[in-house]
């Protein structure tokens, strides 16, 4: 079972440089960073961080405790794209770590987005070493069809894209609404659409208590982690920038 200590046993990479955002508002950024020393920068800059980010001055960077609102605009802008791709690192208690997507809401709302998720992720769950099975959620069963028209357009929207990954050599299936079946069956599970996976982190990590390493953005040929600023210990998405960092650098 790969747990995210499988990830973090894992070969880490030395001489890597790390930049975390913080508020200035409390010491927890601080504090997560103290046993890293000099690997390990804390920025309260959002623009030069993402600046030394591009630049290659720093090998990854994460959000830490720093607004959203002001850093996500800096990468868009300073990486030339127009929208971002976000997968997250979850471990429900007890069982093993999974990436779901979509993260953000505005996120993963059409069939070619969702397999651009899907496509970026497996590159990247290869080269940590995890499994590559690809859960596809939808918003019923198959025998669900015939109830409610935005239902249908989901599970549809569902059965073509596994169709077109498993004729692409993926393995992928119809999960259809079952989570529960999902996170003991696939590595990889995608929500209908940036609500639905919105939620579907929020409820795993914040009631179910999941522990959530973070969410790299994929879509930028650079280690960006974006984190909840509700975080009290940053140290686990320090390892996780640090491990994902191979084969970047």
């Amino acid at each position: 079972m790969f747990t995210t200590q499988s990830l973090f046993d894992g070969h880490m990479p030395s001489g890597v440089r790390i930049g975390i955002g913080s508020s200035g508002t409390s010491d927890k950024i601080y504090e997560s960073t103290k046993e890293f020393g000099d690997s390990v920068t804390v920025y309260t800059d959002p623009g030069r961080m993402i600046d030394d980010l591009y630049e290659g001055r720093i090998d990854a960077a994460i959000r830490g405790d720093m607004s959203s609102s002001e850093l996500l605009p800096i990468i868009k802008r300073r990486f030339g794209i127009d929208e971002l791709e976000r997968i997250v690192f979850l471990e429900p208690i007890g069982r093993k770590l999974i990436i779901t997507a979509p993260v953000g809401i505005d996120e993963g709302w059409t069939i070619q987005q969702k397999h651009d998720l899907v496509i970026r992720s497996v590159r990247l769950m290869e080269r940590i070493g995890m499994g590559t099975r690809i859960a596809i959620m939808s918003g019923g069963r198959k025998d669900d069809i015939g109830r409610c028209k935005a239902v249908d357009d989901t599970i549809r929207d569902a059965l073509e894209l596994v169709d077109i990954l498993v004729k692409e050599g993926y393995d992928a299936y119809h999960s259809e609404i079952l989570l529960e079946n999902a996170v003991d069956e696939a590595d990889l599970i995608i929500a209908p659409d940036g609500i639905s996976g919105n939620l579907l982190f929020r409820s795993m990590h914040f009631i179910g208590g999941a522990l959530a390493l973070g969410a790299p953005v994929i879509n930028i040929d650079k280690v960006y982690i974006d984190t909840s600023r509700a975080k009290k210990d940053y140290r686990d998405s320090i390892m996780l920038a640090m491990r994902l960092t191979e084969g970047k650098r």
